[in-house]
């Protein structure tokens, strides 16, 4: 699991280590609600990353940002560790 941490860059190093892999995500939507899927990271950019979701039929936001994570708004963790 990526924990919160003060260096923005370490987050990006964190998020590069799942490239490919299978994952699951957890988004706090807000106001006590939360959005959970698992899929794999598929695409890493200097600002985001994508994750390509395994159900085909999931209609919700597949790009994040690394604030999110810093800010505690995604969490990513290994598949296997779920």
């Amino acid at each position: 699991m990526i924990k919160p941490s003060n260096d923005l860059r370490s987050v990006k190093a964190e998020v590069r280590r799942f490239y490919d892999r299978p994952v699951h995500v957890h988004v706090n939507l807000g106001r006590n609600k939360s959005a959970d899927f698992t899929g794999r990271l598929t695409g890493i950019y200097p600002s985001l990353f994508t994750v390509s979701p395994d159900d085909k039929n999931y209609r919700g936001k597949t790009a994040y940002s690394y604030s999110e994570i810093l800010c505690g708004n995604v969490q990513i963790r290994d598949r296997g560790s779920v």
